[in-house]
C-alpha cells in the first residue's frame, strides 16, 4: 500500500559505474543520494533498499544509504530458481515445474536451508545450480520474505520498474523516436518532473534564476 502522490521520478541516462580511486560517487549514485535527501530519508524510521540482488547495487546501498534494510526482488528471485529447474530437467518438463514450484514455496515460506539443500544436490553437475547456490548463500538475509511481509515491507520491485516504462518508455520509446543523450535527458528531466508533481516548482525556479542572472 502507498500513499496517494508519494511516488516521485528521478532519471537519466547516465552511468552508475565507479573506480574504488575515484574521489566522487558515480553520476548516479550522487542522483540516489540527492532525491533521498529531497525525499528525507535519512529521517525515516524504517529504511529499505529494493534491487535485483546486482552487486553493484548493494555497494551502492551500502556507500549512500547506510543502515536500510536490504531486500532481494521476490520476481526475481523465484526466476533464478525456474531457471536453475529447466537447466536441470529441461524446459517445459513436469518435472522442472514440480521442482520450480516447491523451491518457489520454500521461498516464500522463508525455508532458505531447504533451498540450499536442493541446490547443493545439483551443484556440483549443473552449473546453473552452482551459481544459484551462491546467489542464496550470498543475500541469504536479503531474502527473508515472510519477515519482511510481517513488518509490512514491499519485496517487489514492480513498481520500479513499471516507473522506468512510465516515466521513459511511453515519451522516448515511441515509434520513430530517434534522441541524443542530452535531448533525451531534457525531456526526461521535464516528465520526471511532471510525474513527480513538482512540474510548478522547477518552472518557478527556473523563472527566478533566469531573474537573477538578468
Amino acid at each position: 500500500m502507498r500513499d496517494e502522490g508519494s511516488i516521485s521520478y528521478s532519471a537519466a541516462l547516465e552511468s552508475a559505474a565507479a573506480r574504488d580511486t575515484d574521489e566522487t560517487p558515480s553520476e548516479f549514485a550522487q542522483r540516489v543520494d540527492r532525491e533521498a535527501r529531497r525525499r528525507g530519508f535519512d529521517q525515516a524510521s524504517r529504511r529499505v533498499v529494493l534491487g535485483d540482488a546486482a552487486p553493484w547495487i548493494w555497494n551502492l546501498a551500502d556507500e549512500q544509504l547506510p543502515g536500510a534494510i536490504q531486500i532481494v526482488d521476490l520476481f526475481h528471485a523465484k526466476g533464478h530458481l525456474e531457471d536453475v529447474a529447466k537447466a536441470i530437467y529441461g524446459p517445459g518438463t513436469d518435472l522442472a515445474e514440480q521442482w520450480a514450484k516447491q523451491r518457489r514455496d520454500e521461498l516464500d515460506q522463508g525455508k532458505l536451508h531447504a533451498i540450499l539443500a536442493a541446490l547443493r544436490v545439483h551443484a556440483g553437475s549443473n552449473e546453473e545450480a552452482r551459481k544459484c547456490l551462491h546467489y542464496v548463500i550470498r543475500n541469504r538475509r536479503r531474502m527473508r520474505y515472510p519477515k519482511f511481509r510481517a513488518q509490512g515491507l514491499c519485496t517487489s520491485t514492480g513498481v520500479v520498474e513499471a516507473g522506468c516504462k512510465t516515466a521513459i518508455g511511453t515519451r522516448c520509446k515511441r515509434a520513430g523516436m530517434h534522441w541524443t543523450v542530452a535531448g533525451a535527458d531534457a525531456i526526461i528531466a521535464l516528465r520526471c518532473c511532471k510525474l513527480s508533481v513538482r512540474f510548478e516548482d522547477f518552472w518557478h525556479q527556473r523563472s527566478a534564476a533566469k531573474a537573477v542572472a538578468a
